[in-house]
């Protein structure tokens, strides 16, 4: 049984429900919250980071389900189109910092307000664009490919495995922009800032593997399309 079992292909459902419009939905509205809070160095004791640690591992953890379900192309088109969005956002934010405001006293503080919290938004769009762009493709690839070799077996290692590779690469490229952005000019602060944003992420998906897990099987019984190919395999 364990040796037909590693011999059987791996399945990907076909987009005909509406789970993978609601991920994609939420995995863009994810990524452009995070790039917002980004903007804003944050410091909790020795800990250095920024406000969108909490809800960036959120997007790779919806990527891992889409890649793991629908198949490298379908994660390749959301990280694409993720991204389109989160482009748009930014153009919306460069439109309404330009559009002329109230010339009072409220008027300006909140004009600066919005410079302040919205004005770097489009550079750490740029950082974010790179990395993750990199990050997920690399993530989905490694996922795809490990599951393409092993089948529908140890999902938990293509989950870790594919989440190391693919965060490594998408911190080190987002730091490297963004560093400078929200004040970090030091290389100790630097190399402090991509350690502790790849172990926080990393640890946080490495601790989600049971809920993600838990999705993806979720999601692939009630994809008619995944559940059709699991049927035929058995009856092959």
């Amino acid at each position: 049984m364990t040796e037909l079992q590693s011999r059987t292909p791996a399945r990907f459902a076909s987009i005909g429900s509406p789970y993978f419009g609601i991920m994609l939905a939420v995995m863009a509205v994810v990524l452009i919250l995070s790039n917002i809070g980004a903007a804003k160095g944050v410091v909790i004791g020795p800990i250095i980071t920024d406000g969108g640690f909490f809800l960036f591992p959120l997007a790779y953890i919806l990527g891992d389900v889409i890649s793991e379900v629908y198949g490298f192309k379908v994660a390749r088109k959301a990280i694409v189109t993720t991204f389109a969005l989160s482009i748009f956002a930014s153009l919306c934010y460069w439109v309404i910092i330009g559009l002329p405001g109230f010339d009072d006293d409220f008027g300006r503080m909140k004009q600066q307000a919005l410079e302040g919290a919205l004005g770097p938004v489009p550079l750490i769009v740029l950082a974010s664009l790179l990395g993750f762009l990199v990050g997920q493709t690399l993530n989905s690839w490694v996922l795809v490919r490990m599951k393409e070799r092993w089948g529908e077996r140890r999902l938990w290692a293509r989950l870790m495995g594919s989440t190391g590779v693919g965060e490594f690469a998408d911190t080190l490229i987002f730091c490297s922009i963004a560093a400078s952005i929200i004040g970090i000019n030091d290389v100790p602060t630097f190399v402090n800032y991509v350690l502790v944003g790849f172990v926080y992420k990393t640890l946080v998906e490495f601790l989600f593997v049971p809920v993600t897990t838990a999705v993806i099987g979720w999601v692939k019984r009630r994809e008619p399309s995944y559940n059709a190919l699991a049927s035929d395999s058995s009856a092959a």
